[in-house]
């Protein structure tokens, strides 16, 4: 089938290129000419493990390219997915403004032929029905321009074009730096809409990956597909970050409470994990979730409440949790080094998660401005951000090359990020290097009995 993708951040670029490696023929259009030359080279502008060697893999068949001409992705696609940013504004509502000018962007561009509008970017409950208008009034500000111009007589074409789309909703359900194998191996795919006809093609569309074909486990029964109206859909988005973000906030209040008492979250952790009933899933208690989706999406649906007369407490609180949680390995640092003024603090790590590169929202940052604002010197290694040269605006912090440079003089250190090669690093010669061998074991990451064998004081949370 013909696919285009409107925007390429890691929703976009995973999506276009994972259609494109399964058989579809996909253009991704951005706006960013810069970036948009870089992924005709084959590089991706993302960190994210395989998704470069697919990118590349698609453009030696020539299943995908690159583009900045919406009008030429329009024309291409049967199937056109909106993929654009949805950032949270101050008041905690999405900005879809970028959504709004693709959706008329594409109703400009619409020039006859049955398309499926596919909203893939998180928008806020309704957005369906926003953009199958926004669409229509892209249709009629073309009419407009082509009656004034004298191209064509007025109402000649207009309904002509009007009723030949249909929008759908198909929520992503990806984790940054497991995306593409998200993408192949989902638990489930949600379609919302009102159309039969173009329900059947997103369902035709995604049937080699409904049929395992490309799994990791090809054994598995077919992906289950979910067909819902369109405001069905785009809440099931939201309630799944909610809920997910909530189970974590719950686990950390638990360690909490572990901590003064003298119980271990890991053991109680899983304990209740074995629970069918609540799965062993994201209990890892640590210093609290971050990222692009989850502060995002429960702002928003707390947002959506809001707007419609209802108080979400549960969500509030869990935000209010997360907020106080990411403080929780300075008060430890406290506890440990008493005064902070003057000392050297090491982060392990700065992105929000492992296997990415995304800064946004990252407890890290939380850590360093707080360091800072109490004296302290606060140095960090991240594998990617070290590695790169990013930095994101990041301020008051010395990034290291390597673990050792990291903890050379160190009062102590804290793992924020539980990358999988920090848990072989050479501990027992990083604690010779450091004033004081303190860890803040900020996810739980490591064993302690380890660390105090490789002369560490350590410290986890609710442990």
């Amino acid at each position: 089938m013909r696919v285009c993708v409107i925007g390429t951040g890691y929703v976009g670029l995973v999506t276009g290129a994972c259609l494109a490696h399964i058989g579809h023929d996909v253009i991704c259009v951005d706006n960013n000419e810069e970036k948009v030359k870089l992924m005709k080279s084959g590089q991706s502008p993302i960190f994210e493990p395989g998704l470069s060697e697919i990118m590349q893999a698609a453009i030696q068949t020539g299943k995908i390219e690159f583009s900045t001409d919406l009008a030429a992705g329009v024309a291409h696609g049967e199937i056109l997915f909106i993929a654009v940013g949805t950032p949270p504004l101050p008041t905690g509502e999405s900005d879809t403004r970028y959504v709004e000018a693709v959706a008329r962007g594409i109703g400009n561009h619409l020039n006859g032929g049955y398309k499926v509008i596919v909203n893939k970017s998180t928008v806020p409950i309704g957005s369906g029905d926003w953009v199958r208008m926004i669409v229509l009034d892209g249709i009629a500000e073309r009419q407009k321009t082509l009656v004034t111009a004298g191209g064509v007589a007025e109402e000649e074409r207009l309904p002509e074009i009007a009723y030949q789309f249909d929008v759908v909703s198909n929520p992503e359900f990806l984790r940054e730096g497991s995306a593409v194998y998200d993408t192949f191996n989902p638990d489930r795919i949600v379609l919302g809409g009102n159309s039969q006809k173009a329900i059947a093609l997103m369902k035709e569309l995604y049937t080699p990956i409904v049929e395992r074909q490309y799994a990791e486990d090809k054994s598995l029964p077919p992906v289950p597909v979910l067909a819902t109206d369109l405001s069905s859909a785009e809440m099931i988005k939201y309630a799944a970050n909610a809920f997910l973000a909530t189970k974590i906030s719950f686990i950390n209040e638990v360690a909490n409470i572990c901590d003064r008492v003298g119980a271990d979250v890991t053991q109680v952790a899983k304990g209740i994990g074995l629970d069918s009933r609540i799965g062993n899933k994201f209990l890892q208690a640590g210093i609290g979730w971050g990222g692009s989706c989850f502060p995002k999406d429960v702002s928003a649906l707390i947002h959506t409440a809001d707007d419609y007369g209802y108080e979400a407490q549960l969500l509030k609180s869990a935000v209010t949790v997360n907020e106080r949680q990411r403080l929780i390995a300075l008060e430890k640092l406290q506890q440990v080094l008493k005064i902070l003024k003057g000392k050297t603090v090491g982060l392990l790590g700065l992105t929000f998660k492992p296997d990415t590169d995304d800064l946004r929202d990252a407890p890290a940052l939380n850590l360093i401005e707080q360091l800072n604002r109490l004296g302290a010197k606060v140095k960090a290694y991240d594998p990617i951000v070290s590695q790169t040269g990013l930095r994101h605006g990041i301020s008051g912090v010395l990034v290291e090359t390597d673990a050792e440079r990291l903890a050379d003089g160190c009062d102590a250190l804290v793992l924020v990020t539980e990358w999988q090669q920090f848990s072989t690093l050479d501990y027992a010669k990083m604690a010779t290097l450091m004033t004081h061998p303190v860890i803040i074991d900020g996810r739980n990451y490591l064993d302690p009995e380890t660390m105090v064998r490789a002369g560490f004081q350590y410290v986890g949370i609710g442990r």
